[in-house]
């Protein structure tokens, strides 16, 4: 059988791509760690592999906004080819600072139709445009400050490849822009009926709450998103960051053998890739 190959990318000030890399070899995936520089300059290389993740971090500083540079070089550079590798069968991950990412290039919600294409049919002010997307937008806390907590997350979709339906876990969070908004009712109302909301934030008992339950003040709790295939899947906590049970801040007290949360997406990631591609 092929080996199943995930691509971790890297830019400057992304610092989560290393647990990612370990994430996914846990769970039976092949993962290296690139560039965005080499994938821009070899686009072809993402046609040997299954998987691609944008991980967690401050890509580039978070100037301008929350993964905004990185977008726009996503946008610019490397449109068709993630629409290809999409168009593929193939699964996107975006953690964090990533979903920020998949969020401003378009990716997510998805359907395609925000995602810019590269070539001289666009004008340069036109590409630019289409980095800002039409329908939500991951915007600052409502706390004013860096939110670095554990929160409970419920699945909402049973669209999603990464997703396990029914079962709530328990993730951390690192983030300052971290509060999903959408551009009005009727786009929420389209997410929730077309199963694109992936996971919302709840309490303990599987309850929508309030701070801190609700970190960031997201509309109606939303922590993740998935799009029209459920091959693609944005999300605010960090699975990567709960891979092994003594990484869980009370795991003296948990029963043995209970798995790490974390393991969940990416198990699920290499599972349906050795299933269906």
């Amino acid at each position: 059988m092929a080996e199943i190959k995930a691509i971790v990318l890297r830019a400057a000030g992304i610092n989560c791509d290393m647990e990612t890399e370990y994430a996914l070899e846990l769970a039976g995936a092949e993962a290296r760690r690139v560039h965005i520089n080499r994938i821009i300059e070899d686009k072809t290389m993402l046609n040997d592999f299954q998987i691609i993740v944008f991980p967690g971090g401050f890509s580039y500083g978070d100037d301008v906004a929350a993964g905004k540079i990185l977008a726009n070089q996503v946008v610019h550079h490397l449109s068709e080819a993630v629409e290809k590798f999409i168009d593929d069968g193939k699964l996107v991950l975006g953690i964090c600072n990533g979903f920020q990412v998949l969020v401003k290039t378009g990716i997510l919600p998805g359907d395609g139709k925000e995602l810019a294409t590269e070539g001289t049919e666009n004008t340069e002010k036109e590409r630019v445009s289409k980095t800002d997307n039409q329908f939500l937008t991951i915007t600052y806390n409502d706390s004013g400050k860096f939110e670095d907590r554990w929160v409970y997350l419920a699945p909402q979709s049973e669209r999603c490849v990464f997703v396990e339906p029914g079962r709530r876990i328990y993730l951390p969070i690192a983030h300052a822009e971290g509060k999903v908004v959408t551009k009005d009712e009727a786009t929420l109302t389209e997410l929730k009926s077309e199963g694109r909301v992936a996971f919302k934030y709840v309490d303990k008992d599987g309850e929508e709450g309030g701070y801190p339950v609700n970190p960031n003040g997201s509309t109606e709790s939303i922590a993740g998103l998935t799009d029209a295939t459920g091959r693609v899947l944005g999300l605010m906590p960090h699975p990567e960051r709960f891979v092994r049970a003594t990484q869980h801040p009370r795991w003296t007290r948990r029963e043995n053998g209970v798995d790490a949360d974390g393991m969940t997406i990416f198990n699920n990631a290499v599972k349906y890739v050795r299933e269906n591609l």
